[in-house]
């Protein structure tokens, strides 16, 4: 009931951002208060027994849905951004989208070894940005708990680009 709830309040553009590709716009949902908070309570559901120390948000979206885990699950909130972004020394890492390549940064103190870091986003597509992120907090010498994301577009197997880490996805998409 919940997953359908939420998915009705995801507009699709097509062939945004360019022809061919089906944008699931997730403003539709951020703009509703229940949606939203639906949203935030299925993704933060599984991880509520868990220990998790740092939440770490991709940019944009990631930072909307990663800040308000980092509060429910009583943990910090780490940014991942676009090249050029981060005022201190950053750890920079390229990688491939569906639609082109794209390079990430992350504060290069942000995560300390050991840490038990949530890694969040609103979509699983390729993989390519979940990828880049998990390889960014590994080689901070963190431990990834797992990726949890609002959708995942299923039919394109991102999952398989991530290896063994624990995925959670609130709304799949086959199609």
């Amino acid at each position: 009931m919940t997953t359908e709830l939420l998915k009705g309040k995801i507009r699709h553009v097509p062939d945004f951002p360019k022809p061919g590709i089906l944008f699931y716009d997730i403003t539709t949902l951020l703009r509703d208060p229940e949606g939203l908070r639906l949203a935030l309570d299925a993704m933060a559901a599984p991880f509520t027994d868990t220990p998790v120390d740092l939440v770490v948000g991709m940019e944009s979206r990631g930072f909307i849905f990663g800040a308000a885990l980092a509060d429910r699950l009583g943990a910090g909130f780490v940014p991942v951004r676009k090249p050029g972004k981060l005022p201190a020394q950053s750890v920079r890492v390229s990688y491939d989208l569906e639609y082109g390549s794209d390079a990430l940064e992350i504060h290069a103190d942000a995560v300390g070894a050991g840490q038990r870091v949530l890694i969040v986003d609103d979509l699983l597509a390729t993989g390519g940005t979940a990828r880049a992120t998990i390889d960014l907090v590994r080689g901070l010498g963190a431990e990834i708990v797992a990726c949890a994301f609002l959708v995942e577009l299923t039919f394109l197997d991102g999952r398989a680009r991530l290896g063994d880490t624990t995925v959670h996805a609130v709304l799949p998409y086959d199609e």
